[in-house]
C-alpha cells in the first residue's frame, strides 16, 4: 500500500471518464517544495513504470512532480479500453500498443505531442485539506484551456469527455487534448495530459479516439499556430502549476534538464 497522504472516501462514487480509481488510506502532511522535470524523449514503457515506481514508493513527505516528456509513436489504452476502437491490425500497424491502468479509452502519443505527467498528493497542502478528483480534473483541463487562449485559440470541455475539443472555426468539435488518470483512494496521482502542438496526425486515424468513432483530432498547427514545442511545454507546466498549488507559487520549482 501507498504510504502516500489520503483522499479516502471523497474518491468512492466520484468517478469521472478519463479517470481510474484504488484504495489506500493514511494522513496528509505538508512536503518539500515539488519538482518540474523536463525528461526529453523517452519511450513510453520505461516511463510508465517509473510513475507506478515512484508512486508505490513514495512517503507522506515525497515531493509532488511534473514530468514533461515527449514519447515516440506509440498507442495506449485505459482499463477499460476496447481494444476493437484499434482499427488496424497488428501486421498493419508498426505503432506499438501498450495496456496501461490510466482511465479512458486508447489514444496517441507521438513526437510533437506536449505531455505532462501529474504526480502528486491530493490531500496535501490544499485549503480545506483536500483537491477533489473532479476538481482536480477541471484544473488540468483549464490549464490546457489557458494555454490555448494564450496562443488565440478557444478550446472547451464537452461534458461526458474527457480532454480539450476546439470550440470554434472550421475544426469546432475536433480533439486537441487528452485527458487520462491514475488516482489512487489514498490521493496519489499519475498519468497526465497531452496536447497536440505539431504532429503527425495520421496515427490518430487507425484508431477511435477516446473510444469516439469518426472523431477528428488536430493539432495547434492545423488551426493556425505554429510555436515551439518547448514553449507551449513550459506554459503548460506554468499554467498547472498556478491552478493546482496556487497557494503556494513556489512550490514547484525547475531542476535541472535531465
Amino acid at each position: 500500500m501507498s504510504r502516500c497522504a489520503p483522499i479516502g472516501s471523497d474518491l468512492a462514487g466520484a468517478a469521472l471518464p478519463g479517470v481510474t480509481y484504488n484504495g489506500g488510506m493514511t494522513s496528509p502532511t505538508h512536503a518539500e517544495p515539488g519538482l518540474i522535470r523536463h525528461l526529453g524523449l523517452v519511450d513510453y514503457d520505461s516511463t510508465f513504470a517509473a510513475m507506478r515506481e515512484f508512486t508505490a514508493a513514495r512517503t507522506p513527505a515525497t515531493r509532488d512532480e511534473l514530468w514533461i516528456v515527449e514519447h515516440p509513436p506509440v498507442f495506449t489504452l485505459g482499463l477499460g479500453a476496447d481494444r476493437a476502437h484499434i482499427l488496424v491490425g497488428a501486421g498493419e500497424n508498426a505503432i506499438p500498443v501498450v495496456q496501461t491502468d490510466r482511465g479512458g479509452e486508447v489514444t496517441y502519443h507521438g513526437p510533437g505531442q506536449v505531455v505532462v505527467y501529474v504526480l502528486m498528493d491530493l490531500r496535501r497542502n490544499k485549503p480545506g485539506g483536500k483537491l477533489y478528483a473532479r476538481q482536480f480534473v477541471t484544473k488540468i483541463e483549464q490549464a490546457v484551456i489557458d494555454v490555448l487562449g494564450a496562443y488565440n485559440l478557444a478550446g472547451e470541455r464537452i461534458a461526458g469527455a474527457p480532454g480539450i475539443y476546439m470550440a470554434d472555426g472550421p475544426h469546432q468539435g475536433a480533439k486537441i487534448a487528452a485527458l487520462g488518470l491514475k488516482v489512487k483512494a489514498n490521493g496519489c496521482t499519475y498519468h497526465g495530459v497531452s496536447l497536440n502542438v505539431d504532429m503527425d496526425l495520421s496515427p490518430f486515424s487507425m484508431i477511435n479516439p477516446c473510444g469516439y468513432a469518426g472523431l477528428q483530432t488536430v493539432d495547434m498547427r492545423t488551426v493556425g499556430v505554429t510555436a515551439p514545442l518547448a514553449d507551449v511545454q513550459q506554459a503548460l507546466a506554468r499554467a498547472l502549476v498556478q491552478l493546482l498549488a496556487p497557494e503556494f507559487p513556489n512550490q514547484l520549482t525547475e531542476p535541472e534538464r535531465a
